[in-house]
């Protein structure tokens, strides 16, 4: 299989460090002198570079910037298509372990994770997603690490604020059933509403590529739920609420889409209006940092900053935060320094104070927003 890799120009002159043998004011002085280089991984090419792998790289590209900029250390990445596809991820994360990193960012695909990570684990290469947040894959192993909140986080504490909000009694789902996160997303809301005594209508199934919801809309509506759940990946979410139009969908059902995004109702138009979503970030925030992180990007990329841009933004500032305090490049102290994160100040959530449980999953507030206008406001 040929993976198409785009690397910085030192890629060929990739510098072994031994910063790990030194200690204080020496290790430091040594990361600002020599250029550490990350793998990254991302869907540049195939269905998934639109929606996710793009804006990724364009957050991590961004934070790399700031953080060479400021001096105390400098990054160089190592970049790899994974063609959206989950041999192709496989295939990046050898190479990458093969280059000699100590680290691997983005990995965005749950059902990727997944197949690739226990590669990184096996080699003890840090693989640190921005995005994936099906339950249970940071632990495969102590070297895995997680930006998104992971559904068996997001999930229970969503479904508790927006069933106090809304009051709905009985619900349907609709979800992927081929795709891990989706999969991982129903299960989870499955056992949550059920333990809050919601009473759950049907769940209806398609697979991922599919674009026609009609018949499952249908069921959906026949059924007369107070709340209707959307468990997918981005292409799938938009499609669904696009299409809620055209079948008669009625307002009088709630749509709940966690993890829904701008370029989703974007490409939803008036389907997407009404609908409700609980986030890991928001341009409207006030964590520390967010605003201007929303300014920088607006300038440079010409573009509204997306939600996984942000993550991976605020995932390169956690890793290097970890490879300062480890003062070292050997992947091992940085693992142990990841791990002990705690109330980190990023751009994510509301108030962007950033942990990771003993898993490796990411800790911080989520955000509640509806769609007014075609816009995300807060739910209060």
């Amino acid at each position: 299989m040929r993976i198409k890799i785009l690397t910085s120009a030192l890629l060929l002159a990739i510098v072994t460090l031994t910063i790990g043998l030194s200690s204080g004011d020496e290790a430091v002085t040594a990361m600002s002198d020599n250029e550490i280089s990350i793998g990254m991984v991302v869907a540049l090419t195939g269905h998934h570079a639109e929606p996710y792998g793009l804006p990724m790289q364009r957050g991590f590209e961004l934070a790399r910037e700031e953080i060479n900029n400021l001096g105390d250390v400098r990054l160089a990445f190592i970049t790899v298509d994974d063609m959206s596809t989950p041999d192709g991820a496989k295939v990046a994360v050898r190479h990458l372990v093969d280059q000699g990193v100590p680290a691997i960012v983005g990995l965005a695909i749950s059902t990727h994770l997944k197949e690739a990570a226990p590669i990184a684990q096996k080699n003890k290469v840090i693989a640190f997603s921005s995005v994936s947040s099906a339950a249970g894959l940071s632990a495969i192993g102590d070297f895995i690490f997680r930006t998104s909140l992971a559904v068996n986080i997001s999930v229970p504490s969503g479904v508790r604020a927006t069933q106090q909000k809304l009051g709905y009694k009985k619900v349907a789902t609709i979800y992927d059933e081929i795709d891990v996160y989706a999969t991982s997303s129903n299960e989870m809301l499955r056992t949550v509403l059920e333990a809050n005594e919601v009473e759950i209508l049907t769940q209806e199934t398609f697979k991922t590529g599919d674009t026609d919801f009609s018949q499952q809309l249908t069921n959906i509506m026949a059924m007369e739920p107070d709340a209707l759940f959307i468990s997918a990946l981005s292409q799938e979410i938009a499609g669904i609420l696009a299409q809620t139009p055209e079948v008669g969908f009625p307002d009088a059902i709630q749509i709940i889409a966690p993890d829904l995004t701008a370029d989703e109702v974007q490409k939803a138009g008036e389907g997407a209006e009404g609908t409700i979503g609980f986030i890991g970030w928001s341009s409207i925030s006030d964590a520390p940092g967010n605003q201007a992180f929303v300014r920088n990007y607006r300038a440079k990329y010409g573009i509204e900053p997306e939600p996984w841009a942000a993550q991976s933004y605020a995932t390169l500032y956690v890793l290097v935060n970890a490879i300062k305090t480890a003062q070292s490049t050997n992947s091992t102290a940085i693992r142990d320094a990841l791990a002990q994160t705690t109330d980190f100040p990023t751009i994510l959530g509301k108030l962007g104070n950033y942990a990771f449980n003993p898993d490796g999953d990411a800790l911080y507030d989520q955000i509640l927003v509806v769609i007014k206008d075609g816009k995300f406001e807060f739910l209060e």
